[in-house]
């Protein structure tokens, strides 16, 4: 080969080469498509213009004038974003770490009725009990009376908010809540979890031990088991740390159909740990894990968020939204001193961004437990649940 040939040679090498990188670069750059969040998203704020709808303080509720109710439109912020767990798995998982609760069966038992409460205006009440990890659990329960559906009724696991466990007592609080509920036709299961009232076993707290989230997904799997109960039509409620419950239970377990949440603890480990201050000072609201002992120990154990977020990723129900059970409602008052508002406002724009559907109500100036606006909170939870549970 002349010296010519030679240098043809190379130079159809060199473009064939730079052809087929030309070409690999193109494969590779396809885009990604994102739901719009305006087809499975809905925000409102409501500001009162003269008195309050009526509220409920400890289960007692205390009407005054009805007020006019504007909803408006409102922007939430953007959120900062949780990237979805990429750690590498380890033979044993942490127990609070989604994958491992999903791992963990939730058979829960019979429920027996235990004593005979007095009735509601349309529905009997009952102390039963039910069986989680060993445990007897003792729960408040009502049913609808009247000709029940050929499925059974629609149920509801109640999961409320902290009270110091030597404080709870099964037939206080939430009186109120769980008397809207059972009146519009659903079974009402409010446990209580391990360690409060007379349920036995030790109470560890909902952040730092899976303990009470196992209590209720074993209601759920003694739900499923009840003869009155419709096993496909169960939903969940749960205000504040119920709340918590309520979101993590949904993406552990596909038999939750719809879910409520007030004022709830529904922000990431990360922001938990970040951005949880009440307006008295930094300390956070009364906390049932004690003074905070599982943070210090698992950022001991496996670092700080910044440096191990894949860990607090894989511990965050936020990580799993687009696992979700089904659509989530939530409730929020501007004026909560407990809980920051901007949580619900964060995990509204977490579930749009997982294509799923979520609503989300501001009450402007309403506390933690929505006590100016009860009555309607309480009528949208339960148009909620009738569209997606009945």
């Amino acid at each position: 080969m002349n010296g010519r040939g030679f240098i043809y040679l190379v130079l159809i090498t060199v473009f064939l080469v730079s052809s087929a990188a030309c070409s690999l670069i193109t494969l590779s750059g396809s885009g990604t498509l994102t739901p719009n969040p305006v087809d499975s998203g809905i925000l409102h704020t409501f500001t009162p213009t003269q008195g309050s709808e009526g509220g409920v303080v400890d289960g007692i509720s205390t009407q005054q004038p009805v007020s006019t109710i504007t909803a408006t439109t409102t922007h939430t912020p953007t959120p900062t974003q949780t990237a979805s767990p990429t750690f590498t798995p380890t033979p044993t998982l942490h127990p609070m770490q989604i994958q491992a609760q999903r791992q963990t069966p939730y058979p829960g038992s019979q429920i027996v009725i235990e004593e005979q409460l007095q009735p509601g205006a349309n529905y009997n009440r009952y102390i039963a009990s039910y069986l989680s990890e060993g445990l007897k659990i003792y729960a408040l329960l009502a049913i609808p009376n009247g000709e029940m559906p050929s499925s059974g009724w629609p149920a509801i696991v109640f999961n409320h908010g902290y009270i110091p466990p030597q404080q709870y007592r099964t037939t206080e609080r939430y009186v109120a809540y769980v008397d809207r509920l059972a009146r519009s036709g659903y079974i009402v299961f409010r446990s209580d979890y391990r360690g409060h009232g007379s349920s036995e076993g030790v109470a560890a707290g909902a952040y730092g031990n899976p303990g009470y989230t196992v209590d209720i997904l074993n209601a759920v799997g003694a739900l499923k088991q009840f003869p009155e109960a419709d096993p496909d039509r169960i939903g969940m409620w749960g205000h504040s740390m119920g709340g918590y419950l309520t979101l993590r239970s949904m993406v552990i377990s596909p038999d939750i159909k719809a879910g409520v949440i007030w004022a709830g603890v529904v922000a990431s480990y990360s922001d938990l740990l970040s951005r949880w201050r009440v307006a008295s000072g930094p300390t956070p609201t009364p906390n049932p894990d004690g003074p905070r002992r599982w943070r210090t120990a698992w950022i001991e154990n496996f670092g700080s968020v910044e440096q191990n977020p894949d860990f607090w990723n894989s511990i965050s129900a936020n990580s799993f939204l687009h696992e979700i059970s089904g659509p989530l409602q939530l409730h929020h008052g501007s004026n909560d001193s407990s809980v920051p508002l901007e949580f619900s406002e964060i995990l509204y724009q977490q579930v749009l961004d997982a294509g799923k559907t979520v609503e989300l109500y501001i009450y402007e100036g309403d506390d933690h437990n929505l006590s100016n606006y009860f009555n309607l909170a309480m009528n949208r939870t339960i148009e909620f649940f009738d569209e997606y549970l009945k």
